[in-house]
């Protein structure tokens, strides 16, 4: 090892480091620390250009040092800039978060799992298991939307209709996995209602009830509303729906219509709630979608049957709905609620400009067709039915219906 060789080499390697930029403290330590690299190295085999050598090391070393300097200084810019312990602030950025998950620049998919992550609480694992997908997968799709709404700052994130959609999304995923995401999504729309009700400053309006309450209401549930009505409206929907959720399946998930739910398991405290919210949101006459919906399921959960409900009123709620949302769906359900309230046939003609593509609708038309007495076209519709059901519960109650109509017109 020629030492004299590196002292030589010293003050220019510090002059080439110094040229660069680097202050003259800096370089010299950044040198030293080459000499020792060299020491321990250069036995083994001296470069063949000993000045380019150390210059390139003694940068690194120089840069290396910056860096860790430069980090040194923001963790102690970052610490001085820590607010005093005690208290935080007394800020709820709550809503805003909910706008900010619910960016329309987001897709719905990627909204809902940021949604359900930011605001909801939820691990990835738990949401990938409710949607049924791998972790990773989910995964990505969180990180991904994080990525999306990063510049996205509070004042402008989205607006009230692009969250409501995401929570009725939610909440129409039903539940799976360890997570029930119908509970999940009246949870976090709870949450929401309660961030945009304001204390009402006047007496309660009066509202010609909707529909009768149940007699085992409890008055003590009732909520006032003085906020957004599409967000009552919403919460109002999620829980008449809810209430009926025990008697929709039977033992082994078998699925049980309307008509033939046991309404004694009926949850009429819940019922009692959403009524009321519904009609205070009402009240405020700025009828929206949801309201709409709402009202429909008040008046299916206040009749004691299906051949009792007020299908009249229901088919002239669907007009209403219809004039806020003009959906193959909403025409479809309306065809329905018109076979009920004026025949049979009236619902077949109801149908008229619905695309038979359509989910459930070779479903609706069989239903419709044996209420007119049509029973063998009936049963091959509820097979047709069956075979494009996306659920094995769908799948096999129509296939029970398409068996049990065959049975009927071959006797």
């Amino acid at each position: 090892m020629d030492e004299s060789l590196l002292r030589t080499l010293t003050p220019s390697v510090i002059g080439v480091l110094v040229r660069r930029g680097a202050d003259f403290a800096s370089a010299e330590d950044a040198v030293q620390d080459a000499l020792v690299e060299a020491l321990r190295v250069w036995p083994d085999g001296l470069p063949a250009d000993p000045k380019g050598w150390l210059v390139t090391v003694a940068w690194r070393k120089f840069l290396d040092a910056a860096r860790a300097e430069t980090s040194r200084r923001h963790r102690e810019e970052r610490v001085e800039a820590e607010p005093p312990p005690g208290p935080g602030e007394a800020v709820d950025d709550t809503l805003r978060l909910y706008f900010l998950c619910a960016h329309p620049s987001l897709t719905p998919a990627s909204a809902v799992a940021l949604t359900l992550r930011a605001v909801g609480g939820l691990t990835t694992r738990q949401i990938a298991q409710a949607y049924l997908v791998p972790e990773a997968t989910m995964a990505q799709r969180i990180s991904r939307a994080k990525r999306t709404v990063s510049s996205v700052t509070f004042d402008r994130a989205g607006d009230v209709a692009t969250v409501l959609r995401v929570l009725y999304l939610v909440f129409n995923e039903g539940h799976g996995g360890d997570v029930d995401l119908a509970a999940e999504a009246i949870r976090l729309t709870r949450q929401l209602f309660a961030l945009t009700v304001k204390p009402p400053t006047v007496e309660p309006l009066t509202v010609k009830p909707l529909a009768a309450q149940p007699a085992t209401a409890d008055p003590a549930t009732a909520t006032p509303v003085a906020g957004h009505p599409e967000v009552a409206g919403l919460l109002a929907l999620m829980l008449l729906h809810h209430a009926r959720r025990a008697s929709r399946t039977a033992e082994g998930g078998r699925l049980v219509p309307l008509a033939e739910q046991d309404r004694s398991r009926w949850d009429t405290r819940m019922i009692a709630e959403g009524v009321t919210i519904l009609q205070t949101a009402l009240a405020l006459d700025r009828l929206g979608e949801y309201q709409a919906q709402a009202a429909i399921a008040a008046l299916h959960a206040d009749a004691p049957s299906t051949s009792e409900t007020d299908w009249v009123q229901i088919v002239s709620w669907y007009d209403e709905l219809l004039l806020l949302n003009d959906s193959p769906v909403v025409r479809l359900n309306r065809a329905v609620a018109v076979g009920e309230a004026d025949g049979a046939q009236a619902g077949l003609a109801a149908l008229a400009g619905v695309s038979p593509d359509l989910p459930r609708y070779a479903a609706v038309r069989a239903y419709l067709l044996e209420r007119a007495g049509d029973l063998e076209r009936a049963a091959g519709l509820y097979a047709e039915a069956a075979r494009a059901a996306t659920s094995l519960p769908e799948r096999d109650h129509l296939t029970r219906e398409a068996a049990r109509v065959r049975q009927l017109f071959q006797r």
